[in-house]
C-alpha cells in the first residue's frame, strides 16, 4: 500500500505513545534507570520528539555523534501527545495555511509546540518519498512531557547498536524484525488540518 506524503507512524497502544530522543549520557542514563528525567534535564528549552525510531538513528547516527550516545524510547500518554499537537504549529510558513508571514510568526511565538514533516528512512538511512512528524515541544508542553505525560523511559542504545550490526551485515531482514513495531496513528478527525505542509529538518 503506498504511504500518504505525511503520516503520524508509532508505536503505540490505547493510552501511550512511544517517542525517542538521544542524549549524553549524563541525562540518558539516569532519565532511563529512574524512568523520568532528571532536574539536570532543562525543561525550559525547547526538545524534539521523534515516533520513527529510523528518523531517530539518521539525527543521532545510530547513537554515535556527540551528546547523543544513549537513544532512550520515552513512552507518553495518548492524551498528552495529543495535547500538544492540538497546541502546536507548524514550523515553517504556508501559504493558504497562515493568514499573513506576521500572522504565522505570532502564532510561532505563542505555541508550545511546534510540528515538522521529515523525510521518513530506511534502513541505509537514506531518505524515503514520504514524511514522518518530527514535535517540538517547549514552555508548558516541555514541563508536562517531562513531569505528567511520561510514563516510561527505556534506554534502547543496545537496539540500536544491533540493528546496525545487522544492517551493516547485509542482514536487512534481520535488521527489520528488530525495528520497533511504528503502525499508522489514529490521529483525531481534525487534529492535523492545521499541521500539514513540509520543511528543513530541524536538531
Amino acid at each position: 500500500m503506498e504511504e500518504p506524503h505525511q503520516r503520524v507512524r508509532a508505536l503505540h497502544t490505547d493510552t501511550t505513545v512511544t517517542v525517542y530522543q538521544a542524549y549524553s549520557p549524563a541525562i540518558g542514563l539516569p532519565a532511563a534507570r529512574e524512568g523520568r528525567f532528571p532536574a539536570s534535564w532543562k525543561r525550559d528549552r525547547m526538545t524534539w520528539i521523534k515516533p520513527s525510531f529510523l528518523w531517530m538513528m539518521y539525527r543521532c547516527g545510530w547513537a554515535t555523534k556527540a551528546d547523543q550516545e544513549t537513544v532512550l524510547a520515552v513512552e507518553i500518554r495518548r492524551a498528552g501527545f495529543e495535547w500538544a499537537l492540538r497546541h502546536a504549529c507548524l514550523s515553517h510558513y504556508r501559504a493558504g495555511l497562515h493568514a499573513s508571514p506576521e500572522a504565522w510568526r505570532r502564532e510561532l511565538r505563542d505555541a508550545p509546540a511546534r510540528v515538522q514533516w521529515d523525510p521518513e528512512r530506511d534502513l541505509h538511512l537514506r531518505p524515503l518519498p514520504y514524511r514522518s512528524l518530527q514535535l517540538g515541544l517547549a514552555g508548558e508542553a516541555a514541563r508536562r512531557y517531562a513531569d505528567e505525560w511520561t510514563v516510561s523511559i527505556t534506554d534502547v542504545t543496545p537496539l540500536a547498536h544491533e540493528v546496525h550490526a545487522l544492517v551493516r551485515a547485509g542482514d536487512l531482514d534481520g535488521a527489520r524484525r528488530r525495528l520497533p513495531r511504528e503502525e499508522p496513528y489514529p490521529t483525531p478527525d481534525g487534529l492535523l488540518d492545521r499541521l500539514v505542509g513540509t520543511g528543513p529538518a530541524a536538531a
